[in-house]
């Protein structure tokens, strides 16, 4: 068995019962890195020393018979934009380079505390501000089903570590889509929380009213595991569901407007095996949906842009034109119409609750579109400008009604499914979506 691309949970069981060790796990995914034509293009920097000092530990604790859980001893990735102590953490942006914190994110901490080996730090769209994952200030990862095109973002390394078998997972962050997207156009399994249900104190922010932290993983399994990691609290049991009477909303029309004919396909094909194995389908258009995405150029930039304008407009020719551009889309935004978008939010997001209450998850397209080609991306602004708008169409759905959100693989190349579910009831939908899951395989 090649245990590089093992999950991370059949890596925790397979070193508790000894069949492999995690310091010579660390070393192989640290040389397995290092040899891959692409891995500098993929981590943005790898933390030797420190993954065999945390991998030196684990075993130890694996002898003792003093593991302290399922993940002891795992190896995983870290996006760039979440702090590592005397490591330097740039977000993927020219504007913070060198920027290297005292301390660890709180969430990379309790990671710690569990047993987890830090592999390095993932390269990232810059400040997160895009689900392209295209980078060409630092670094474009290479999609992990063709090269070619762009992997997705903006958690783009983290989800290419994780499909290349660099890492048993990851974690990433999430403000419009940037754990699903790239977990989609790579075939694995991205989890975005509730916003609010991680600690986000030592993450970079964009849009820290959207901003959360998550994992992007092999399965639903490894995503409760590390969701459980990084809250500190006991995993949740995932076989308190079955698909037989498993009740799912399709969201009809938003996510399905301009949608390309193969996620479209995919996403009909993986209802049809979902309702064999028996779940329950309905189909509804809430108009809460439309009105909610109306208000998306109310909210997300000009939070970024209050956030980074002094940074931008220091030294603007450090960043990606159209990465800019998207940023100062929030300059002219009037405070009144930002309060008055969020007052409104407010009252869809309850209007929301409320329609889908009956459902244990609500259903639809991860992303309406293919991976575009990175070469055209890259020199034609208003290609970039238009496929990035629609690659986070319908995951900016969950952030801005304030969601938990997990896209899983369909089995058909870059397309996924993504499961929403009850604001604050992460567990419930990781469990709705093992069932799913299981129903896909």
């Amino acid at each position: 068995m090649d245990w590089l691309k093992a999950s991370a949970a059949e890596q925790g069981r397979a070193i508790l019962a000894g069949l492999i060790s995690p310091l010579e796990q660390a070393e192989a995914y640290l040389d397995a890195a290092t040899r891959h034509p692409y891995g500098e293009r993929i981590y943005a920097r790898l933390t030797p020393s420190r993954a065999r000092a945390e991998a030196v530990a684990a075993h130890d604790r694996a002898r003792a018979g003093l593991r302290r859980g399922l993940l002891d001893g795992v190896a995983i990735s870290w996006k760039d934009n979440i702090d590592t102590a005397a490591i330097p953490t740039e977000a993927g942006s020219r504007l913070l380079q060198g920027r290297t914190p005292q301390s660890d994110a709180p969430i990379l901490s309790a990671a710690v505390l569990h047993g987890l080996v830090c592999l390095g730090k993932t390269h990232m769209t810059e400040l997160a501000f895009s689900g392209l994952g295209v980078n060409p200030m630092t670094a474009t990862p290479p999609n992990s089903i063709d090269q070619d095109l762009a992997p997705g973002g903006s958690s783009s390394g983290a989800a290419v570590s994780v499909a290349t078998g660099l890492a048993a997972a990851a974690i990433g962050t999430d403000t419009g889509g940037s754990l699903r997207v790239p977990a989609a156009w790579n075939g694995v399994v991205g989890f975005k929380p509730t916003t609010g249900a991680i600690n986000g104190k030592g993450v970079v922010p964009l849009c820290p009213r959207f901003d959360v932290a998550g994992p992007i993983a092999r399965t639903v399994e490894d995503c409760a595991e590390l969701f459980a990691v990084l809250r500190s609290e006991p995993a949740a049991d995932l076989a308190g569901m079955d698909t037989r009477g498993l009740r799912l909303m399709v969201l009809d029309g938003v996510p399905f407007d301009e949608a390309r004919a193969e996620p479209v396909a995919a996403f009909e094909d993986a209802v049809s095996r979902l309702a064999r194995a028996g779940a329950r389908i309905t189909h509804a258009a809430p108009p809460c949906v439309a009105e909610a995405m109306t208000l998306a150029g109310l909210l997300f930039s000009p939070e970024a842009y209050g956030i980074w304008r002094a940074q931008i407009e220091a030294a603007p020719e450090l960043m990606h034109p159209p990465i800019l551009e998207r940023f100062r889309g929030g300059q002219n935004v009037l405070a009144a119409d930002y309060v008055a978008a969020w007052t409104e939010l407010d009252r869809l997001r309850e209007t929301w609750r409320e329609l889908v209450a009956g459902f244990d998850a609500v259903i639809l397209p991860t992303v309406p579109i293919m991976p575009p080609p990175v070469e055209r991306l890259l020199n034609d602004e208003a290609f970039f400008t238009r496929e990035n708008l629609l690659t986070l169409r319908n995951t900016r759905i969950a952030n801005l009604l304030g969601l938990p959100a997990i896209s899983l693989p369909t089995g058909h190349p870059a397309c996924g499914i993504m499961l929403m579910g009850r604001a604050g009831d992460d567990r419930a939908l990781l469990t709705a979506a093992a069932a799913a899951e299981a129903a896909l395989r």
